[in-house]
Parts: structure tokens; sequence; C-alpha cells
């Protein structure tokens, strides 16, 4: 199953590095001279060539059906063509057929578990599929923002409801701001001054909902695994209210300190915190390989947190250069210990009892194809 999975990962996983390649290029700091435009498609690399490749794989792997596997071959495969400048349009065609592969698997699963959760998450891949085109048609980057943070939280705001037992009777108010967000996001392209606080205010209900009825809140109080991952959750939470109150408060975000605190806080303190949260859960359903929770976990994520913190107060806030090296140094460190701590817990495990009851990973197993997961496992 590992070997079946992991190269669909493995593009993904390329994308990364050179995301955070192009970061330290960003920055001026010492970096791997891959390619002189790699800095020109840092967002799209991460946001789509590596988050919506494990998104798409997970949603494949719940599909249940081989056609599902486009989505994450292709977005894979497009994020590292966008690279080289001979084959930039030829990967931004293919981000765009894999976006929309995408929204096609939710359509199969909505077909399959008629519930909101699914819709929320379409919603986001709506709204991917909508950057990557305006994209192609050389609409610049920091326009489509809205879209592509509405992307990453409504998929993340959708896993939750599946994944921590939220009762889908009282999620109205994340339909409805999930709707709200993605209107605001198009209203967004063409008038800024409206769409971007309407944006940020439907931001702020939704993150408000989460971080009241999400699990987390009691999970905070336990231990081992899910302790860890409610700490990720309330601390994802926290950076997204962060983001939401700029968009609402500083009018358009398209540039300046405003857009890079947000940029920040939605794709490093709150969609990277999400990451490490569900990584322990969601990998070893997916690649079928043991990830055993270990205390570890909380270097990488206190270490982004805190560089983060220096990064956004400091460098974007007020604008001093050493805070924003050194919290964007401290940011790929980071993501290159979560890497390292997963590769070694996986490396370490032992090997798993072929002969242990299984359960679903979360309440919603229809919608997401009956993935299994140990009784020994803890959803987050």
């Amino acid at each position: 199953m590992l070997m079946r999975r992991l190269p669909f990962l493995l593009p993904g996983a390329v994308a990364l590095l050179l995301g955070l390649d192009a970061g330290l290029q960003l920055l001026d700091l010492p970096a791997v001279p891959v390619s002189e435009r790699l800095p020109d498609v840092h967002g799209m690399l991460l946001v789509l060539g590596f988050v919506g490749t494990l998104i798409s794989l997970e949603r494949a792997v719940a599909l249940r059906r081989r056609p599902g596997y486009a989505a994450p071959a292709l977005l894979g495969v497009g994020g590292l063509l966008i690279v080289p400048p001979g084959t930039a349009r030829a990967g931004q065609v293919l981000l765009v057929a894999g976006s929309g592969a995408l929204c096609l698997v939710y359509a199969a699963l909505w077909r399959r578990q008629r519930d909101e959760a699914v819709v929320v998450q379409a919603l986001g891949a709506v709204l991917a599929l909508g950057a990557v085109i305006l994209w192609l048609g050389d609409v610049p980057v920091p326009r489509l923002l809205p879209w592509l943070a509405g992307f990453v939280v409504l998929t993340i705001a959708g896993e939750r409801l599946e994944l921590a037992r939220i009762d889908l009777a009282r999620s109205g108010p994340v339909l409805l701001s999930s709707v709200t967000l993605t209107l605001a996001a198009v209203v967004g392209l063409l008038w800024p001054g409206v769409g971007h606080p309407v944006f940020g205010l439907a931001l702020l209900v939704l993150v408000g909902w989460l971080a009241t009825h999400d699990v987390a809140r009691r999970t905070v109080r336990s231990t081992g695994l899910p302790r860890f991952a409610a700490v990720c959750l309330l601390a994802g939470y926290a950076w997204l209210t962060v983001a939401g109150a700029l968009w609402l408060l500083a009018g358009p975000v398209l540039e300046g300190p405003a857009y890079d605190a947000a940029v920040h806080a939605v794709f490093l303190g709150f969609t990277l915190s999400m990451i490490m949260a569900h990584a322990p859960v969601i990998l070893p359903a997916v690649l079928r390989v043991a990830l055993p929770y270990h205390s570890a976990l909380y270097v990488p994520a206190v270490l982004l947190h805190a560089s983060l913190l220096v990064r956004v107060v400091g460098g974007d806030a007020r604008g001093w250069g050493l805070a924003r090296e050194v919290g964007g140094a401290l940011n790929v460190a980071a993501v290159l210990c979560l890497v390292a701590v997963l590769l070694w817990s996986a490396a370490t495990a032992p090997r798993p009892n072929r002969h242990l009851p299984t359960q679903s990973v979360g309440p919603a197993a229809s919608s997401r194809g009956d993935v299994e997961r140990p009784l020994t496992g803890v959803a987050p």
C-alpha cells in the first residue's frame, strides 16, 4: 500500500522543499540556486503543489476509486512544472486540471454522503480551481490571496467537521460563513474595498464557531497525541483570527506589511499548524505506515509558533529586517524539523499487528471512504 501511494506524495514533498528554498531566496538568505523563477512561484508551489497534493491524495484514498488519484497526480506534477520557465504554462494547465479533478472527487463524495462537511470542502476546491484559472490568465498572486486562503481554510474546516466529531446538526453557521467567504473572495477580486472586509468577517465567524465547538477545547487537558493535536489546533485558530482581523480592519490587503502578515498567519500559523495536528492520524491512514506519537513533535510546533511570532510582530508589524530574516529562517527550520521527526517516528515504529481490530478515522467514515486506523489511534 505504501509503495502504491507514495509516488503520489513524492512530487508534493519536492514542491515543499522547493517552496522552502524559494522562501529563503525571498528573505535574501543562503539558498540553493535551483531557478531564478522559484521566488515568483513560491505561493502556488506551496499552496497547490504541496498542500493541494496532500489534500487531494487524502480525498482520493477516501473515495476509493482509481480516477480519484488523477487529482494528486496532476497537482503534484503541475506544481513541479511551474518552476522551469520552459514548462511553466504546461504546469499551470496541469494545476487547473488537478483542481478540477479535486472538485469532481468532492462531487462523488457528496453523492455518497450528503453532509455539510463535503460542501464546505468542495467550496474550497472551487476557490482553488478559480485561483489557478485566474493565475493562468496572468492575474497577480496577491489579488488571489483570498481565493488561496479560502481553499485551505474551508478544506480544513470541513476536515474538522468530520474528524473532531462536531455535531453537524449545529453546523449551520459554518456553512453560511463558508458560502459568504467564497462569495467575498469573488467580490474582492473586483472590489477589494468591499470584498476583503467581508472576507475577514466571514473568516472570524468561521474560526469563532470552530474554536467554540471543536473537541480540542476538551482534549487540550488530556495527554499524549490528543493534547498535542489540540494545542496545534487552538494555536492555528489563533493565527487565523489574526488574519481575519487584518482583512476586516486593514482594508484591501494586497501589499506591504499587512499582506505579509496575512500570508504568514494563514499559511504558516494556521495551515502548517493544522498539518502538524492531523499528520499523526491522516498519514498512517493514507500511507498505511505507523507513526507513533512522541513528545518530540512539540519541538517543531513550538519552533514554528515562536518564530512566526518574531516574524509577524517584529518583521511585518515593526519592520525589523533582522526579525524578518531570523523568523523566516526558523520557520523553514520548523518545517524541516517536523519532517525529520515524522521520518524518525516511522522508522522506529514497531511493526503493527495485522490482526488488530480497526475502526474508522472519523464519524463521517462513509464520506471518507471508510478509511481505517487501529483502535489504539486517536482522532485529534
